[in-house]
């Protein structure tokens, strides 16, 4: 049996037959390093890892590449609030992703590309885009014109009218068109910018990942991952630039992993119900590594398509599972002196069956929680052969066995002797209460979007007017041109 594949893009599994036999390309979204990593960013990274791991298990060669987003208006807003350089909380960030990575056991992309790393790259994209009549300037800014890219809101399944509908766009009447999104942003004063034909600027967030891509794995690759809350616009926007630019197809396969929830609600600051990884860690009385396959147990124990609810209750029972499943691997690692007689050769038809439903699973668009199942009932019947007395050659041939099996869910890393058995907190999670955020810090915040608002700035000015929402601030703008505030 094939691999088979839901496409976002075609809203319908897929055999998955790459485009070099044996080779698998695959491309996905990182973060935007402004601030420490959430468990929303823990999902999308574990999921694309078990399916690079199940890839490569599977016998595919595969290039894996996952980008940092390190030039952007969150970063600018946080090295403003804090009064340092743009590129520290850049680096800052990073290295927090890579302690938070680290930790969780993900495996390490072939290539991990930052945006300002690549900006030749992304300037000869939006020269080129600029030259076919697909992009025009604007005061140092560079807009993609939409309406020009025929297929605009395949991705989505939406046509031109009902996004525009739907989206939440900037106001900025210089632009031919509401949809049209920027390729380059000129330097307002005291922000970094890069020499461009058009003046000094910096990259749109959209053109970043369609330059890296395509510079490291070709105009046209196999798989593109990420959130689906990267569908529309990020997603949609690479599609229509990278295939205007190079005339050809981009990503043949498009795979959005699903949201975190906490306790049945979206994960938001001003409900408080908002945790990092580092947080979990912290909350942990135990290592972080028996914390860490806890979270990739209860992760893959729901489809990586479908929302994740994330609750006291729901990670106390992937450690139950996971105590289940260490007390096997401990009694295989016992030894007897006094070993009854068992034809080893049962285990064969076990282990034959037990293959056959992780890759059956596993082939119909990576299905975990089918995995995770199978593992239990494996577990079960071990149980019963251990009862009737396994020999200590079949105890070693099975355990080596479930390592293996084990290695594309990133399981059983830990020696079952470390493992320690219980709840996994020592008290219940509670939603915390909200923060408060201080009068001055939103004055401050309403006089950075103003000045971002006059230097036409609008995406930083709509961002601002988000995270306080976030927070539970409300923005009202006068007639007379002044920003009241509620909480």
């Amino acid at each position: 049996m094939s691999i088979v594949i839901y496409n976002t893009k075609t809203k319908k599994k897929e055999a998955f037959v790459p485009l070099i036999s044996g080779q698998v390309s695959m491309y996905v979204c990182g973060v935007t390093v402004y601030d420490d990593c959430h468990l929303g960013h823990a999902r999308s990274a574990l999921t694309f890892d078990m399916i690079r791991r199940f890839l490569e298990f599977a016998g595919y060669q595969v290039k894996y590449v996952r980008n940092f987003t390190d030039i952007d208006d969150k970063i600018l807003t946080r090295a403003k609030q804090e009064g340092v350089p743009w590129h520290e909380i850049s680096e800052r960030y990073i290295q927090n992703f890579y302690r938070d990575m680290d930790a969780l056991g993900m495996t390490r992309p072939s290539s991990e590309p930052r945006a300002t790393e690549h900006i030749q790259d992304i300037l000869h994209m939006v020269e080129g885009l600029v030259s076919k009549g697909m992009a025009y300037p604007i005061e140092g800014d560079i807009y993609f014109s939409v309406k020009k890219f025929a297929p605009y809101g395949q991705l989505a399944g939406k046509n031109l009218e009902e996004l525009q509908a739907g989206a939440r766009v900037g106001v900025d009447t210089r632009k031919q068109d509401p949809m049209d999104f920027a390729l380059w942003k000129a330097a307002k004063p005291g922000e970094p910018g890069w020499d461009s034909p058009w003046g000094k600027g910096r990259p749109g967030w959209h053109i970043e990942c369609s330059a890296m891509s395509v510079a490291e794995l070709g105009p046209t690759f196999d798989i593109h991952g990420g959130g689906k809350d990267l569908i529309f616009p990020h997603h949609e926007n690479e599609i229509a630039q990278s295939c205007a630019y190079t005339g050809k197809e981009f990503a043949r396969y498009w795979v959005h992993n699903g949201f975190v929830t906490i306790d049945k609600e979206k994960m938001s600051k001003s409900l408080g119900n908002f945790f990092t990884i580092r947080e979990i860690f912290d909350k942990s009385p135990y290592t972080e590594r028996v914390t860490a396959e806890c979270l990739r147990y209860l992760f893959l124990s729901t489809h990586y398509r479908s929302d994740l609810n994330f609750s006291a209750e729901s990670i106390h029972e992937a450690k139950s599972a996971l105590d289940n499943l260490y007390q096997l691997t401990q009694s295989l690692e016992e030894s007897e002196s006094n070993e009854k007689p068992h034809k080893d050769s049962y285990l064969d038809p076990i282990f034959k069956n037990f293959d056959e439903k992780i890759r059956g699973s596993m082939d119909d668009d990576f299905n975990t929680p089918k995995v995770l199942a199978a593992f239990q009932e494996f577990r079960a019947e071990i149980n019963k052969l251990l009862s009737a007395g396994l020999s200590e050659f079949g105890k070693k041939k099975t355990l080596d066995f479930i390592k293996e099996a084990s290695i594309p869910f990133g399981l059983f890393q830990i020696p079952s002797q470390n493992w320690r058995r219980g709840r996994i907190f020592d008290e219940q999670i509670t939603l915390k209460a909200p923060i408060e955020i201080s009068a001055s810090s939103i004055e401050d915040q309403i006089q950075l979007r103003n000045e971002a608002r006059a230097n036409k700035d609008f995406a930083t000015a709509d961002n601002i007017r988000k995270e306080l929402a976030e927070q539970g601030i409300i923005l009202e703008d006068r007639p007379d041109g002044t920003t009241r505030w509620k909480r």
